[in-house]
């Protein structure tokens, strides 16, 4: 057994190919042999790949581009992330390329070229051997023959497919795309590929609740920190410290941490004010793991002890999580599961004076009960909420309030925002709450404040602040 450690982790002096991405040879700590992303098999690929095509009418094809590179200025670009789709089909998570789909072809994959220039300053990418190699793509050609061929390919072609807000200039100039556009040819894509990506996979699921595992563990760690430290800048550099030791590669989004009244914005995002002694702090966060993303949120008292006002408010936002969360089944859809919130919601907030109206309920909360949740943080847009839920799908179920300071109800109930988020897996009998393990019960939050967290939080904020 310790050999097979040894010779696994061993180094040797061969050199291992460079593609511009993880492969077994080079990152053998993160993938298995037969992956091309990790967790995910080329089999796994080719299947996607074949669904598609099915779905697809006779005679037609689907083009869909990697993601561009966006800049912060002229030769500084932001961190890149690869276009779900382009990933879903391919697995390529490199810039600079464009895939073709089709009966005929297959998967045909135009790639980027590089100089000995390019390899200087940016490092080895894929380029057509590894397309042919690692993705398996049945015919390969260098990004400089796309003009050429791919408008053959549209030419002979009933219809084309592609996906408008990631579209490409590579192809969209061409004459022959336009011709199609002049012609009615040209649809949208993601209303297929968003069908498929609803239904996960084993080997997706895994990933799932591993983004989800380190989710909950980064937020509960910094929880535990945010007595000592209440500020909102430190809590979510904080969460993001948590989710990349953990193994994440990213946040699925920038962390909303907002302390007191900023709570009550629903995507406040400055993170840059200190917590009031007293006031929650409401933290919507999630990370990515190899393509796959959480969301989860929690609110809670720094200061270690929620208010009466404070509670009364949790406890009517905790129990519409807890039952909408009972309702998550096969059959139910996510419109379904947002008017039974609503009106939980509305009843409790009518009780409590907060709420003269219904008519007025979405000034407090004008979001849906959740959404669909995958590569991307709202997965699969373009699937309406009237769908029937089924095993295999994602959803969020995230009931929140949000009270402007200025809001004409009882004033201790003033400037409170609360949402409590958790990511939930569709299964054959009901469900499987991905984040059931981080805390959301008052005396729970509670007790870990006040018995687990890390120092005094008055000492240790004036030390760091010295």
């Amino acid at each position: 057994m310790w050999f097979q450690v040894i010779s696994r982790n061993a180094y040797s002096t061969q050199r291992v190919r460079d593609i511009g991405q993880p492969t077994p040879a080079s990152h053998p700590h993160l993938m298995a042999e037969g992956e091309v992303t990790p967790g995910i098999r080329i089999e796994e690929y080719i299947g996607r790949r074949k669904k598609l095509l099915e779905l697809l009418p006779e005679n037609s094809l689907a083009i869909i581009s990697s993601a561009p590179v966006k800049k912060m200025t002229d030769i500084v670009p932001y961190t890149f992330r690869q276009e779900a789709d382009y990933l879903y089909l391919t697995g390529c998570q490199q810039p600079g390329g464009v895939a073709v789909l089709s009966d005929e072809r297959g998967l045909c994959m135009f790639m980027p070229e590089q100089t000995p220039n390019d390899i200087a300053w940016e490092g080895e990418v894929a380029g057509v051997d590894a397309a042919s190699e690692v993705f398996k793509a049945e015919q390969v050609y260098p990004i400089s023959r796309l003009p050429e061929i791919l408008s053959d390919m549209i030419r002979n072609s009933s219809k084309v497919f592609h996906n408008v807000h990631t579209a490409s200039q590579r192809y969209t100039n061409l004459v022959e795309f336009q011709k199609s556009v002049s012609l009615d040819k040209v649809k949208t894509l993601s209303s297929l590929t968003h069908e498929l990506r609803l239904i996960k996979s084993p080997a997706e699921l895994k990933l799932m609740r591993e983004s989800a595992s380190i989710a909950c563990q980064s937020l509960l760690k910094t929880m535990l920190h945010s007595k000592g430290f209440p500020d909102e800048g430190i809590l979510s550099a904080q969460v993001e410290y948590e989710c990349r030791v953990r193994g994440a590669q990213r946040m699925a989004f920038n962390p909303v941490v907002g302390g007191g009244p900023n709570g009550s914005v629903i995507h406040y995002s400055r993170n840059d004010q200190r917590i009031k002694d007293g006031d929650l702090v409401l933290m919507d966060m999630g990370c990515e793991l190899h393509g796959y993303v959480s969301d989860l949120t929690r609110t809670w008292p720094p200061c270690g002890k929620f208010s009466s006002p404070q509670e009364e408010l949790y406890d009517l936002i905790l129990q519409t999580n807890k039952e909408c969360i009972e309702r998550c089944k096969p059959g139910t859809t996510i419109r379904q599961l947002h008017l039974y919130s609503a009106d939980l919601l509305c009843e409790g907030l009518m009780k409590m004076g907060i709420l003269k109206s219904r008519r007025v309920y979405q000034q407090l909360n004008p979001t849906s009960i959740g959404h669909y949740l995958g590569m991307d943080v709202h997965d699969s847009s373009a699937v309406g909420y009237d769908r029937p839920l089924q095993p295999g799908f994602v959803i969020t179920i995230e009931p929140g309030v949000y009270i402007p300071s200025s809001y004409n109800c009882p004033e201790r109930f003033q400037g409170i925002g609360i949402r409590i988020e958790d990511d939930v897996l569709i299964t054959e009998t009901g469900y499987e709450v991905l984040t059931g393990s981080m805390p959301k019960e008052v005396k729970h939050i509670e007790t870990l404040l006040n018995n687990h967290c890390h120092g005094n939080s008055a000492q240790s904020f004036a030390s760091f602040s010295l």
